[in-house]
């Protein structure tokens, strides 16, 4: 009657969600019930357009009985794959599989000898959902074959899981029961756009959500599993979900329970948690970066870096605890590998102090660190800083002296780079065999310039970090310099526009004319 009412009555109004998934396939409903200890049965018919019909029916039997009468084929719609086997079968695995009560398929079975128009008929019934989740049962019943055999079931992945963490909560405003893993392997497709994070989101073991998106951060989106809580509701939508209370609750648990176990993992199976770092560090580091650095602090102690000492992994903490008592800071160098880092000339002197330099390889490493800033208190400095504050106040002194000295030298060789390249050219103790080097100073390194500088959308608009040319005052090559000041400025000019363009092959960054160098460098060579 109420429905009577209302103007415009649409078929989740007449006959609620259920129906309104079987009107989809069906032209026809037809619903028989008899209730227990009755004498009369009922048979609802609908068409789910005009209304429905009730009439008295024979049933034999108490309970109910649905009858979909599906819809004839379209060209865009085959409504008879759902009298395929499999298809049913893979549906109710699918939606139904931990509902409490059983789902049994009677299938038919033919049999044809020799008098085809009378077959043999045997029929069969399969129990097709599971009835118990795997989640609900208690742990200490379970082996790792068993959670294995999940995984790879559940979401197709033919590697086992490299741990699994099984949960269950009933603090905050949501009682749920999580079971997550962390694959051995990166998907295929994981560092692209097409990859969908999310846990899938069970209510009273009846799935809801294939992949709730809010249930992990970006920086977990690896992680596979399900939750299951029955605080949630059936008909929860997807912006319902983005407010609801409750799954903020459980979101914020399971953050924490993943980073937990990481840590865990760091530090009782180095070996594993090295397997897992070298397929998600990287969504890790970005994981510090993005949001303006808001999770920077929540990652820190799961990353790892190569270290100059050993060339092994080594997290910030570790670093920064074996530190020797006057390092200030946390050193880092930046190159396409380990082994290329390994021979900068910047290192020679940091690496003669006896202390220990991180190796970035990855163009996401200093934008992470720059990001977090310092750890434990103490600041991350890049080898290219113009300021290492490695001398001694003697050294300083000295080093200052020379370049008030030698100013009109080191100016000239200043304009003749131009000062559009270069900010300064100065003399410097930094260096132990090697005759120059670059170094920067400001926000912008030398590593941001050219990570920046590769990115596609920044072809038109070139960034420069503020840069200086440092000779090393202990080399030969300064003596040189001195006396082609007072003998031959051409070739001066010469020699400094090749030491230029040396310092930039050494730190990988393009040089603006290679001919004009390669002519230079035969110029000199035929003098």
């Amino acid at each position: 009657e109420e429905n009577e009412k209302k103007e415009d009555v649409d078929i989740i109004g007449q006959f609620g969600v259920g129906f309104y998934s079987a009107f989809m396939v069906a032209s026809e409903v037809v619903v028989e019930s008899k209730a227990y200890g009755s004498d009369i049965a009922y048979r609802w018919t609908s068409k789910g357009v005009e209304g429905y019909s009730i009439e008295p029916c024979d049933k034999e039997n108490a309970g109910t009985t649905i009858t979909l009468k599906l819809k004839e084929n379209t060209e865009n719609d085959k409504y008879d794959k759902y009298l395929d086997q499999y298809q049913l079968q893979s549906l109710v695995k699918k939606y139904s599989d931990y509902i409490r009560f059983p789902i049994k398929m009677e299938m038919e079975h033919r049999e044809y000898g020799e008098d085809y128009e009378n077959p043999t008929i045997t029929k069969s019934v399969d129990t097709l959902n599971d009835m118990v989740p795997i989640w609900k049962k208690n742990k200490f019943e379970l082996k790792d074959e068993d959670y294995n055999q999940f995984y790879t079931n559940k979401f197709m992945d033919y590697n086992p899981p490299l741990l699994h963490i099984h949960q269950h909560n009933e603090s905050g405003l949501c009682a749920y029961n999580a079971l997550m893993y962390i694959p051995s392997k990166a998907p295929f497709d994981y560092y692209s756009k097409d990859f969908k994070k999310g846990l899938a989101l069970y209510s009273s073991s009846v799935m809801i959500m294939e992949k709730c998106e809010e249930l992990v951060p970006d920086y977990f989106g690896f992680v596979k599993g399900v939750i299951d809580s029955d605080d949630l509701s059936l008909n929860i939508s997807r912006e319902l979900l983005q407010q609801d209370a409750g799954l903020k609750t459980i979101a914020k648990n399971v953050e924490k329970s993943i980073k937990n176990e990481l840590l865990k993992l760091q530090k009782n199976n180095r070996e594993k948690y090295e397997e897992f770092f070298k397929e998600f560090g990287t969504q890790l580091k970005f994981g510090v970066y993005q949001n303006m650095g808001a999770d920077a602090k929540k990652l820190e102690d799961l990353l790892m870096f190569v270290s100059s000492k050993d060339k092994k992994n080594v997290t910030l903490k570790e670093y920064v605890e074996r530190m020797p008592e006057d390092q200030k800071f946390i050193y880092y160098a930046c190159g396409e590998s380990v082994e290329k880092i390994d021979i900068l000339p910047a290192l020679e002197k940091i690496k003669e102090k006896g202390y220990e330099v991180l190796y970035f390889t990855a163009n996401v490493d200093e934008f992470a660190v720059k990001v977090l800033m310092n750890y434990n208190d103490k600041p991350f400095k890049s080898i290219t800083d113009s300021d290492l504050d490695l001398e001694t106040e003697e050294e300083k002194e000295q080093t200052k002296k020379l370049n008030e000295d030698n100013k009109d030298l080191l100016e000239f060789m200043k304009n003749a780079i131009g000062e559009d390249k270069i900010s300064e050219v100065k003399l410097s103790s930094r260096l132990k065999n090697h005759a120059v080097c670059l170094s920067s100073s400001g926000m912008l390194s030398l590593e941001m310039e050219k990570v920046l500088n590769s990115m596609p959308e920044n072809e038109n608009k070139k960034v420069s970090a503020q840069k200086s040319l440092e000779i090393n005052q202990n080399h030969e090559i300064f003596e040189k310099l001195k006396s082609l000041y007072i003998s031959d400025k051409d070739k001066l000019t010469d020699y400094t526009k090749l030491l230029y363009a040396q310092a930039l092959l050494i730190e990988g960054l393009p040089i603006e004319n290679p001919t004009d160098v390669s002519s230079l460098i035969c110029k000199l060579m035929t003098e």
